[in-house]
């Protein structure tokens, strides 16, 4: 969801095999990789969590922010990205209560 569209609900499809996909299945298990972050992002990230591997039926929440600069007038902009994963069937409030794995890569945005 973005602010910007008045967080409207998006969800996506895509082939697992598909490159830059972060998530792959291996053993009965859900490798999720660290999502991609911008090369123009603050604070760098040079190190980063390791993957996380879900059984069926658990789910993830890897959180992750972000600042940037402006080009032209150099305004500060933020942004928090938040990545839901469950590997299994879902029902409609399943990333309402505590997440089986949690990742947070929130830093500080001075």
């Amino acid at each position: 969801m973005r602010e910007s569209d008045s967080f409207e609900p998006r969800t996506q499809v895509r082939d697992l095999s598909a490159p830059g996909t972060i998530l792959r299945e291996a053993d009965g298990l859900l490798r999720v990789d660290p999502p991609e972050v911008s090369m123009f992002a603050m604070p760098r990230r040079n190190r980063r969590p390791p993957a996380v591997r879900l059984a069926p039926g658990q789910w993830l929440r890897w959180q992750i922010n972000y600042r940037f600069v402006g080009h032209c007038d150099g305004a500060w902009s933020y942004q928090l990205e938040t990545f839901n994963i469950l590997y299994g069937s879902a029902t409609p409030d399943v990333f309402l209560g505590m997440p089986t794995r949690n990742v947070d890569e929130r830093r500080s945005l001075r």
